[in-house]
């Protein structure tokens, strides 16, 4: 049985034991792009160095900003901004989107922008200890497995999900990315020691999280018009929540189970409200554990080294920064 058709099954058992996907004030909050969380048995095994966490989020940002910079130029990052240590590999099936709405093409513009500067600096933050771009595959493939995980009907797209084939796919596309990105730099505050690091991670963190409010602004108010696109959104957000698992953990990073949210309206204690920001009872967004993203990127729900869109796994001198959770 194919990996998709294995989530969809376990998304399917799941459905009627979930609670409540949205419940307000009671809900919990979503992710965005570069994850920096370690779980606590990793850590006591083998705890990360500041390089070790800084160069799993360089893993990220070169996902995010390979995706940007294609959809928007056709064109992906500079060659001097690919080498490093481990195994440097290449891009496969990225290319130009086929963007027509003027908001969304300057929306991707500047997030692009944003996230080429974030594999800068920090490649210039770790110097020699940066890493090389990992293999990165941003074919339809890839997101098609993504999708069909999501059990998003393609019947009318011939059973293929085009990331580059319109507005709202793009949109989507960048859901799936930002929202990861978010959750993980905000679990690395407890893990970094040099306060000049928590500062620059505290930076990318708030530029990854205006991304991810942008994404879920435009998502949001496109599927006024778009009847099943915040349903497609939704199932996404599900489909991440089958993915990293259900543990429960005080924390830190606190963690409940069906943390992750969709963009469909919610009841908050003022009534009928967005969910552009997902966040629990507090007002506050979680965090993934290293493992959690990389069951993300790696599109399953198994303890791996690779697969997803990193065919090759991450680039990490630390082990237990490149593999996914058994869930």
């Amino acid at each position: 049985m194919a990996a998709g058709e294995r989530l969809i099954e376990a998304r399917a058992r799941r459905r009627d034991g979930r609670r409540a996907f949205f419940r307000g004030a009671a809900g919990v909050a979503v992710l965005g792009a570069g994850g920096l969380i370690l779980a606590r048995e990793a850590s006591a095994q083998t705890a990360p160095s500041d390089a070790d966490i800084l160069n799993f989020a360089l893993n990220l940002e070169y996902l995010e900003a390979q995706f940007y910079s294609y959809a928007v130029s056709g064109i992906g990052l500079a060659a001097d901004q690919l080498t490093g240590t481990q195994t440097q590999g290449a891009v496969t099936g990225a290319r130009r989107a086929a963007l027509s709405d003027p908001a969304v093409i300057q929306y991707a513009r500047e997030i692009a922008a944003d996230e080429v500067a974030h594999v800068a600096v920090l490649r210039r933050v770790l110097g020699s200890a940066a890493v090389a771009q990992p293999a990165i595959d941003l074919s339809t493939t890839v997101f098609t497995a993504a999708a069909k995980a999501a059990d998003i009907d393609l019947d009318a797209s011939g059973g293929v999900f085009d990331p580059y084939a319109s507005d709202d796919n793009f949109l989507l596309a960048a859901f799936l990315f930002e929202d990861v990105g978010v959750t993980a730099y905000k679990g690395a505050a407890p893990l970094l020691s040099d306060v000049a690091i928590v500062d620059a991670a505290a930076g990318l963190l708030a530029a990854e999280a205006f991304h991810a409010g942008l994404i879920r602004s435009a998502l949001y108010r496109r599927g006024v018009d778009v009847d099943d696109l915040r349903e497609k959104a939704d199932k996404l957000s599900d489909a991440r929540d089958d993915l990293d698992g259900d543990d429960e953990s005080d924390g830190p990073p606190r963690r409940v189970d069906d943390d992750d949210q969709g963009i469909s309206p919610v009841t908050s204690i003022y009534g009928r409200a967005a969910n552009v920001v997902p966040t629990d009872g507090r007002g506050l967004v979680f965090g993934r554990t290293v493992e959690q993203v990389h069951n993300i990127a790696y599109l399953t729900d198994k303890q791996v080294s690779a697969g997803g869109f990193f065919p090759a796994g991450t680039n990490n001198a630390n082990a237990a920064l490149r593999r996914s959770g058994a869930n």
